[in-house]
């Protein structure tokens, strides 16, 4: 299966780093064809100009900004997310990333505005390896829309046909080596038996 990994974190020592590379090492030992997009690292630009926003509905023109982005989405079968939770959302970067590829003509159909259809139609699989600081009653008690954004906006972007899987590390403030182990080695397995 073709996977776009879409990594989001600035620290190359951080544990999210770590379980970046247990999602590359777990997809590829299962034989899938990985594409991993640092978005950090390849100093994705996650702001959308003036000029885009009024371009926005603008097909296929639109996507001429981040276009080699546009055609990674395109070309993948699955999706798999790799951030952190900060301020009870995803890092702007990465919200940057949706509010810029995910538009339409690419993530949606909107020629008929009362009639939107899904575009991402081509994604069979979704997956996100999260980590929240908080525990998991806070995330709650907030909405988790980093949740949401993974396992019901993209999903819905699918038309629902793909399979989705969301691996949470919640409680990180306190979190101990040995359970920071068992989370790092489940998402290995996850990804080792992705499909």
């Amino acid at each position: 299966m073709r996977v776009l990994v879409i990594y989001c974190h600035p620290v190359e020592t951080s544990y999210n780093a770590a379980l970046h590379s247990e999602v590359l090492a777990g997809l590829r030992s299962a034989g899938h064809e990985v594409d991993d997009c640092d978005l950090y690292a390849e100093g994705f630009n996650p702001v959308l100009s003036r000029e885009e926003r009024l371009g926005y509905h603008e097909v296929p023109g639109n996507r001429v900004p981040v276009q080699g982005y546009v055609d990674r989405l395109l070309w993948a079968e699955a999706v798999v997310f790799c951030f952190p939770t900060w301020c009870f959302g995803m890092p702007a970067m990465l919200k940057g990333f949706f509010d810029r590829v995910l538009m339409p003509g690419v993530a949606f159909d909107i020629s008929d505005p009362h009639n939107v259809k899904p575009s991402l139609t081509h994604i069979k699989r979704i997956s996100a390896v999260v980590t929240y600081g908080r525990p998991r009653w806070t995330a709650l008690l907030m909405g988790d829309p980093p949740r949401k954004s993974v396992t019901r906006y993209m999903r819905l972007l699918t038309g629902g046909r793909a399979r989705v899987d969301y691996h949470a590390c919640y409680h990180m403030n306190v979190a101990t080596t040995p359970r920071l182990d068992a989370f790092r080695n489940k998402v290995g397995r996850a990804m080792a038996r992705f499909a």
